[in-house]
């Protein structure tokens, strides 16, 4: 696609797709950049085409990922979260704690990992002293064969891709191309893989497979299966807008830090899945990445502060990376295991 072209598909649509195959040429970074900008003012929501990660990798990514959610509770409690180390959670906790709005617990189930989960302890207490997932290790399950290796190596993947974002994201900003570089050399991030089961039994009311949210860090990469729809961004006050799956993408959103940087020149949008309709006892298996800033980050804001669109949040100033997602982390897992 040329640089003309991806700044047209980003003007279309409250979610639009951008085409990175040309982000090897000047030219193709400068429109995907311009492109990026727009996506980020409207909805702070895009999705991504051309992205060069693998498509056997996602394939087999997803496949481990449902296949390790598909085992029986009792396997799967063997590498449950608790104490000390990150990994397997019966409920992903109930979402909407995190902008102080209560609902019952959210109808997924959750696996994540973390970059640092694979530092020695030694090295994990370097990562500050407030309570946050980066700090813990990451447990594996011995069931599906190769669930490891194949999280490593998607997680490599996806963390070179997130790493390249970041430089058109400066780009878009008017910065120097490497400007995020030294922010994001021991960055904190994770895969949080989430399994939404079959709904057998109605929900309770106000209770969704994911709660309303707005992620917390830097950017968001999205895998979500192409024929499960369920995820919805806000548009407005009240317009939930559904984000359909492309075959081949990944759905990118910033997040609150980010539209920190920009002092609310790009927006942190709301989001959430909804059920399927009565009768469909479909599951559904989405895999975000979570692009996190080095835990002892000055994240600063690159223009005068204002208040967020929805009036939820006014950016301050600064803030420190890890200090922040601790609190709202504090938040998500509240009365959680």
């Amino acid at each position: 696609m040329q640089g003309n072209q991806v700044a047209a598909t980003a003007a279309c649509g409250f979610v639009p797709v951008i085409d990175l195959s040309s982000k090897d040429t000047p030219q193709g970074r400068v429109a995907i950049a311009e492109a990026i900008d727009q996506a980020c003012m409207n909805s702070g929501f895009f999705v991504i085409v051309g992205h060069g990660v693998p498509q056997d990798l996602i394939d087999r990514m997803f496949a481990v990922t449902k296949s390790f959610f598909k085992l029986p509770h009792e396997e799967k409690d063997r590498v449950a979260h608790r104490p000390g180390v990150s990994g397997y959670r019966r409920m992903g906790g109930t979402t909407a704690l995190s902008i102080d709005e209560e609902t019952p617990p959210d109808l997924c189930e959750a696996f994540s990992a973390h970059v640092t989960g694979e530092l020695s302890e030694e090295e994990r207490k370097k990562l500050g002293d407030q309570w946050a997932t980066w700090t813990l290790a990451n447990i594996w399950p011995a069931n599906p064969t190769g669930f490891r290796d194949v999280w490593q190596e998607y997680i490599d993947a996806v963390s070179d891709l997130a790493a390249d974002l970041m430089r058109l994201f400066a780009v878009a900003l008017g910065l120097s191309e490497d400007f995020f570089d030294d922010k994001f050399d021991r960055h904190g991030s994770s895969v949080a893989a989430n399994y939404y089961p079959p709904q057998l039994e109605p929900p309770l009311p106000g209770q969704l497979r994911r709660g309303p949210h707005t992620d917390f860090g830097s950017l968001t990469i999205l895998y979500q299966e192409d024929d499960r729809g369920g995820l919805q961004v806000l548009q407005g006050k009240d317009n939930w807008r559904d984000v359909s799956a492309i075959p081949g993408s990944f759905v990118v959103n910033i997040g609150d830090l980010m539209a920190l940087w920009t002092g609310g020149r790009w927006v942190s949008t709301m989001h959430r899945v909804i059920n399927p309709e009565r009768g469909d006892t479909s599951s559904r298996v989405t895999i975000p990445f979570f692009y996190l800033p080095n835990h002892d980050a000055t994240i600063e804001s690159l223009r005068p502060c204002a208040e967020s669109p929805d009036g939820r949040r006014q950016f301050g100033t600064s803030v420190i990376a890890g200090q922040w997602m601790s609190l709202k982390l504090q938040k998500l897992f509240a009365g959680t295991a």
